[in-house]
């Protein structure tokens, strides 16, 4: 934070008209000076910006492209899987039972294209990274080069065992949001499609005898595509995310398998 300080010393004289008396009277006065600065990560009045002694907000904008580096719609919740319909495992997928509320999702996002068409509603299509993660709950090695998604029992006992994937993740979203309110907050409800293109996979496994992590694809679908959806108010809000293609690619006994993640989010 950067303040110039400067003192100015103003000082009134009065003078008798027959010069008998003379008095002086020294008012001194502090003016300080507030340098505001914003630095834009982009182009365009939506962009991302750090605001230094800058509290000032508009209250509307007018329509028009934006495009820029960002840090927001930071994600963190849980994965679950749906297996055609169904939040139970089916026997042929018993072996991929996970443990609920360490099975996590994560992402945020790097880079937006934008197009205001008025403060109230904007088009936004970003990039960003996603993760996947799978606390399994059976001591199993799942195979990283089999026909299918096939496992073999472990022969050490597993403290931890996580099967994990990490996606390029590309929303396509349509954000309507509310007026500013005195506190310069709003509304948001964001939907629409989401994508992803896996980048990596691996299996992670911990036990007493030491640390293993082994990567490949593990048939994790090299594609993705589903449905997002956010609602929330002022900076926080909470998602919900549904995949409409398997999880798994080239594995028919994994045909209907299908991941659904929600959670928390910070940033619009």
């Amino acid at each position: 934070m950067k303040r110039l300080f400067f003192t100015t010393i103003i000082c009134l004289a009065a003078t008798s008209l027959f010069a008998q008396t003379t008095t002086t009277d020294s008012v001194k006065t502090d003016t300080t000076k507030t340098r505001r600065t914003r630095i834009r990560l982009g182009f365009g009045d939506d962009v991302t910006e750090v605001k230094i002694n800058d509290t000032t907000h508009t209250a509307s904008k007018a329509p028009g492209f934006s495009f820029g580096l960002t840090f927001t719609r930071f994600d963190i919740g849980l994965t679950t899987l749906n297996d055609n319909g169904s939040f139970t495992l089916s026997p042929a997928n018993d072996f991929l039972s996970y443990r609920s509320w360490r099975s996590s999702s994560i992402g945020f996002d790097v880079l937006q294209l934008g197009y205001r068409f008025s403060s109230s509603f904007r088009f936004y299509v970003a990039g960003g990274f996603d993760w996947t993660n799978l606390r399994l709950r059976n001591n199993i090695t799942i195979q990283r080069d089999g026909p299918g998604l096939t496992y073999i029992p472990s022969t050490t006992d597993l403290t931890k065992n996580r099967l994990s994937a990490t996606y390029i993740r590309v929303p396509i979203s349509f954000d309507f949001r509310t007026h500013d309110d005195a506190d310069g907050r709003r509304f948001h409800f964001v939907v629409g499609p989401d994508l992803g293109i896996r980048i990596s996979s691996s299996l992670k496994q911990e036990s007493k005898q030491g640390d293993t992590k082994l990567t490949g694809d593990y048939h994790f679908a090299k594609f993705r595509y589903g449905a997002a959806a956010r609602i929330g108010y002022g900076a926080i809000g909470v998602f919900a995310k549904y995949y409409f293609n398997n999880m798994f690619d080239n594995s028919p006994a994994q045909d209907g398998l299908r991941q659904f993640n929600f959670g928390m989010s910070v940033g619009w």
